[in-house]
C-alpha cells in the first residue's frame, strides 16, 4: 500500500515540480532588469523566489524522507531525466511539447529554458539518488529489529 501511495504521489509531484520551477523562473526573470541591474517588481520577485524555494523544499523532503516510498522520488526523476534525454536526441520535437500542453503562454519559455539548460536533468538525478537505498524499499522496521542492533556507545569508557 505504501508503494501504491508513493506511485500516486510521484505522478502528482512530477508536473507540480516541472510547472512550479518553470513558472518561478519566468516570474523571476520578468521582475528585474538585467541591463540596468535593478529590481522592477519586488512583489513578483519575492513571490517567484518563494515558489522556487518551495519547489526546492519539496525536492529536499522527498530526497531525505525515510518514510516515503522510493516511488515518490523515482517517478518524477524518471520523468525529468526522460525529457532531458529526449531533448538531447531530438531537441526540436521536445521544445514543441510545451505548446501542446496547457497552460500556454509565458510558461512555455520557462519550460524550454530549464530543459535546455539541464536544470531538469539535475533535478532528476538528485531525485533518483534515494531510490538506490535498500532501506527505502523495505517496510518500516519493527521495535524488535531495533533491539537486536548492538549499542556501540555502551562500550565507550566514561
Amino acid at each position: 500500500m505504501r508503494h501504491a501511495f508513493g506511485l500516486l504521489l510521484g505522478v502528482l509531484l512530477a508536473p507540480a515540480l516541472v510547472y512550479g520551477s518553470a513558472w518561478g523562473y519566468v516570474q523571476a526573470g520578468q521582475s528585474f532588469d538585467g541591463t540596468g541591474q535593478q529590481i522592477t517588481d519586488s512583489t513578483r520577485l519575492y513571490g517567484s523566489f518563494a515558489l522556487l524555494a518551495a519547489v526546492g523544499l519539496i525536492v529536499g523532503v522527498i530526497i531525505v524522507a525515510r518514510w516515503a516510498s522510493p516511488l515518490v522520488s523515482l517517478v518524477p526523476a524518471l520523468t525529468l531525466i526522460g525529457f532531458s534525454v529526449y531533448f538531447l536526441i531530438d531537441p526540436g520535437r521536445v521544445l514543441d511539447l510545451p505548446d501542446k500542453v496547457p497552460p500556454a503562454g509565458e510558461l512555455d519559455s520557462g519550460l524550454r529554458m530549464l530543459l535546455g539548460t539541464g536544470v531538469y536533468a539535475m533535478m532528476g538525478f538528485a531525485l533518483m539518488a534515494p531510490t538506490w537505498a535498500p532501506r527505502r524499499w523495505s517496510g518500516r522496521r519493527s521495535d524488535d529489529d531495533l533491539e537486536e542492533q548492538p549499542d556501540y556507545f555502551a562500550r565507550v569508557p566514561t
